[in-house]
């Protein structure tokens, strides 16, 4: 398995933050919070923070004009070059709840060479991802629609075209929205996930893949060429296009720091403290016997206890921290919120491409998490975790890996349930052996933590959805994928053919 060696940069401190007294505000936040009873003796006060920097240019598609001849399909983009570099784009659009009926496309000119790349597709069905209806999360004033986040490397230029496939005033068209059967409000997000103690952070990370990872490497392309559909605009920073979201240091939008951004940096390291060192980059496996004795700590017993039964729980595999990879907490929501329990695993992919080396799987998931909270609106990175094609497995949404952190998703199942998705896009691209075996791996350690069978079955209550109306309960298996709980193609029909093995292994590696 690939590990992610020791952060070269170091999280910004706060100058009124002594490394004594953060220490001791690591302490009563992991009490406040209910993280652990106490950080252990040895854990050290992580440096305040983020460790990468980054940030979100966000610019407004406008009408192509080929596209205003009478009758035509409605057509919005933007040509732009000279832009600060970026490495992730998405769409996003004002209301949360449309759909985007149509196919959206980019290419994009490396910042490294000058070449653009051919045509790819972004994925637009991403209505399914995200936190249930009715909750605190779910019913945020912020949040946005957007299609799936594209990896596309450093890049700076960019020329994008999403087309409606629908006529206006067809079905999936709200009554008094605009004429369009676009959605209103169509903006690129163009993502910059820094590049100080991210990249390139994963030593030992192997590039050699076995047999199902050949057909992983390659970017999805569409139809090549393609020219200007607008005047080159100016680079970044400056005035922009009218409406233009523009960075000077940093996003526009991003909060300014504070000492409340090492509160946070704090919090989160300390949400893993009950079973791994306090600010650990990553949290280390552990064999089958270590592995059930600390399950036998979390639950207040031992093993040598005669009334308690033989757990059935795989060995903890190493998990990277959200330290390890780099997340910047000041951009995320504060606190953690929880479920009750874990009852079953959604796979999923992150439809983001596979032109990425598994050396760039932190700068992916950085651009994943903050698209998801500066774009799209979302507490923080919707997925509980995340594994790349070598088999790396990191940890997403803050509040601790063994804990029944409330993701954001499977719309409508987030409710005891948890979010795994593997980095990439699977409709015709094979997963590799190493991601499918993580899952596994992944799936047995958790699942046991809650004693979760991964051949067997369960039930959950939908929270609303186009499957499932809210209320019902429905019997999913243990291990599903995305396509179970949400009509979508997600997690890919590749990696979705996976799933049995990935029960049927999970389920050794418990000791069923």
């Amino acid at each position: 398995m690939s590990k992610i060696g020791p952060m070269r940069g170091s999280l910004p401190s706060c100058p009124d933050v002594s490394p004594l007294t953060a220490r001791s505000l690591g302490v009563a936040l992991a009490a406040l919070v209910a993280l652990a009873p106490a950080l252990p003796a040895t854990a050290a006060a992580a440096p305040a923070g983020s460790a990468a920097s980054g940030g979100t240019r966000s610019l407004p598609l406008v009408p192509l004009a080929r596209q205003r001849a009478l009758g035509a399909a409605p057509e919005q983009g933007l040509y732009r070059t000279g832009l600060a570099r970026f490495a992730l784009v998405g769409v996003v659009w004002d209301d949360p709840g449309r759909e985007l009926h149509g196919r959206a496309h980019v290419r994009t000119r490396s910042a490294a060479t000058g070449e653009w790349s051919g045509w790819q597709d972004i994925e637009t069905h991403h209505a399914e991802h995200g936190a249930d209806p009715g909750t605190a999360e779910g019913s945020a004033r912020r949040l946005r629609g957007g299609t799936a986040p594209l990896w596309v490397g450093e890049s700076d230029g960019v020329e994008v075209r999403v087309r409606a496939q629908e006529p206006a005033g067809a079905p999936g068209t709200r009554a008094g929205a605009a004429r369009s059967p676009l959605p209103a409000g169509l903006r690129l997000e163009l993502v910059d996930p820094g590049r100080d103690g991210g990249d390139g952070a994963a030593t030992g990370a192997s590039e050699t893949e076995d047999a199902e990872v050949g057909e992983v490497a390659g970017a999805g392309t569409g139809a090549g060429g393609g020219g200007k559909t607008g005047d080159d605009a100016g680079a970044g920073g400056g005035t922009g296009d009218a409406g233009e979201r523009l960075p000077a240091s940093g996003p526009a939008d991003d909060p300014p720091r504070t000492a409340l951004d090492t509160e946070a940096a704090i919090a989160a390291s300390g949400a893993n403290a009950d079973i791994t060192a306090f600010g650990a980059t990553e949290i280390p496996e552990l064999d089958r016997e270590a592995t059930e004795r600390e399950l036998a700590r979390l639950q207040g017993t031992t093993l040598d206890d005669p009334t308690r039964a033989k757990p059935y729980i795989g060995p903890r595999p190493a998990i990277v921290t959200r330290r390890g990879w780099g997340a910047d907490e000041s951009l995320r929501e504060r606190g953690f919120v929880y479920t009750k329990t874990v009852k079953a695993a959604f796979v999923h992919h992150t439809a983001s491409g596979n032109a990425y080396t598994c050396a760039q799987a932190p700068s992916v998931i950085r651009s994943i998490y903050r698209y998801h909270v500066k774009s799209m609106g979302w507490r923080d990175i919707g997925y509980n975790f995340l594994v790349d094609k070598c088999g790396t497995i990191y940890e997403g949404r803050a509040g601790g890996v063994a804990k029944a952190v409330l993701g954001a998703h499977t719309l409508g199942f987030n409710t005891n349930s948890t979010g795994i998705a593997v980095i990439g896009t699977y409709g015709s691209s094979r997963p590799s052996g190493s991601a499918v075996t993580a899952v596994a791996r992944l799936t047995a350690w958790k699942l046991g933590l809650h004693g979760a069978n991964p051949l067997g079955k369960t039930y959950l209550t939908s929270g609303g959805g186009n499957l499932y109306p809210k209320g019902k309960n429905v019997r999913l298996n243990v291990i599903s994928g995305h396509r179970d709980g949400f009509a979508t193609e997600c997690p890919g029909k590749l990696l979705y053919a996976k799933l049995g093995a990935a029960r049927s292994s999970a389920a050794t590696y418990q000791g069923r």
